[in-house]
């Protein structure tokens, strides 16, 4: 059976109190396990950039005897995800495609219901009343979450005004975009494993500055818990080679519909003033066809007749 409380979770459960050069190591080991795995203390060190007495200490700092003993559980942990990837090859290894489908999809159904029965209802609509009271919104998912990210944005925008989707390769960068966020203001953390340091980061900083957090990941042990005031949980486990995204969508769907129909006059007249500019400037004329009547709408006129 695997250990509950793993490597992993002692980095979460350690992190908000960690000095800078631990947050460091932590950072390093999130991002780069499987080089981290192999590494020396000193080597650790020199990678990080702290000395090699800091390593060991924060060996001691999330609970281990010493350096060893912090080094067997990370090559523990690294080698489960190694068997949890041989698993999934024992399993559909000698599928056919048809009932590899019908597996994943049976898996996703089951991660939907898993997120229905624990979601909490009041951080639910906690979450819809942040994100429609916040002067700003902004909204962070990088690598295999920047998809969800961008649908959260793209709808959210729809329904109000003053929403960035913070998108950049640098933390620098990041903090650029978001240094006047404070208290009046909101933002979105969506990360699943493995988590970003990066989305974590930016968290920390809008929570130093007041503003509203709210995370969108996988459960109680995620280190997007750490500095948010809201947390939404979605299973995600791995079923293949990477991780299914359905329950976080369906989430997030749920998400942008319950703001709808909580201001549905203001959504109605913009969506109008949105229908207005598409079918005014031919927006849709070059990449969509719409069908009215069986036929493709393809000679929309530039202008709609006023008579």
């Amino acid at each position: 059976m695997e250990n509950r409380y793993d490597i992993i979770t002692r980095l979460n459960d350690h992190y908000r109190k960690m000095s800078k050069g631990q947050k460091a190591i932590a950072d390093f080991i999130y991002d780069h396990y499987d080089h981290a795995v192999f590494m020396t203390a000193a080597r650790l060190g020199d990678t990080v950039g702290v000395s090699e007495s800091t390593v060991v200490r924060f060996a001691s700092f999330i609970g281990y005897n010493g350096y060893p003993e912090f080094q067997k559980d990370l090559e523990e942990w690294v080698q489960n995800k190694i068997n949890s990837v041989q698993r999934i090859g024992a399993k559909y290894g000698r599928s056919s495609q048809s009932e590899i489908l019908t597996s994943v999809l049976n898996s996703d159904i089951e991660k939907i219901e898993d997120t229905i029965e624990n979601l909490d209802a009041v951080a639910f609509e906690t979450a819809v009343d942040i994100i429609l009271e916040a002067k700003n919104v902004y909204i962070m998912g990088i690598r295999s979450c920047a998809p969800l990210a961008n649908f959260l944005h793209f709808y959210l925008n729809m329904i109000r005004g003053n929403v960035i989707l913070l998108s950049s390769t640098s933390m620098s960068e990041t903090f650029e975009q978001m240094i006047r966020i404070d208290e009046n203001d909101a933002i979105i953390g969506i990360s699943f494993p493995r988590y970003s340091m990066r989305t974590l980061k930016a968290m920390e900083f809008a929570n130093d500055r007041n503003a509203k957090v709210i995370a969108i990941t996988d459960n109680v042990h995620s280190p997007m818990n750490l500095y948010s005031s809201c947390n939404l949980f979605a299973r995600s486990d791995m079923v293949s080679i990477v991780d299914s995204l359905v329950a976080p969508l369906s989430l997030i769907n749920a998400l942008v519909v319950a703001m709808c129909l909580k201001r549905p006059e203001e959504v109605k007249q913009d969506l109008k003033s949105l229908e207005y500019a598409w079918n005014n400037y031919q927006v849709y004329l070059n990449d969509e066809i719409n069908f009215i009547d069986e036929e493709p709408m393809l000679n929309y006129p530039l202008r709609k007749d006023k008579s």
